[in-house]
């Protein structure tokens, strides 16, 4: 049974989430601001860049529809996709562009409960440079 359905139709075709049918269709694209983000995060620890894997896949499904707990708008245009895995938590700032387009800011390993306010100065000087805002 699909979630949403009636429990009481056990019989009909499950129901059929339009929204996400249409999301497949069209998929973001995701670039990165530069060779060297795309490194630092392909030198993340195995178990936090299979979760960056799996978010960005998720991205590129349902763009600006993900949400928490696996992405978070933070305000100004800026998002940050929440990798976790067992050697501990990373985050990655994105903005996205015109033609579903995503770019890949900047990311780093979290080692305090709040994101360093450095960590932040960086992705939005970026996005700044990218969005040309």
């Amino acid at each position: 049974m699909t979630k949403g359905c009636p429990s009481r139709r056990p019989f009909l075709l499950p129901c059929i989430n339009i929204t996400n049918m249409l999301h497949k269709n069209i998929e973001w694209t995701i670039e990165y601001y530069s060779e060297d983000v795309r490194l630092e995060i392909a030198v993340m620890p195995v178990g936090i860049r299979a979760a960056y894997v799996r978010l960005t896949e998720m991205l590129q499904e349902f763009g600006l529809d993900l949400r928490m707990p696996h992405s978070r708008a933070m305000g100004g245009g800026l998002f940050e996709l929440r990798p976790r895995g067992k050697e501990g938590i990373a985050r990655v700032f994105y903005c996205t562009m015109v033609g579903r387009r995503i770019v890949v800011l900047h990311s780093f390993s979290k080692k305090t409960q709040e994101t360093p306010k450095r960590e932040l100065v960086i992705a939005r000087k970026r996005q700044k440079e990218v969005c040309g805002s």
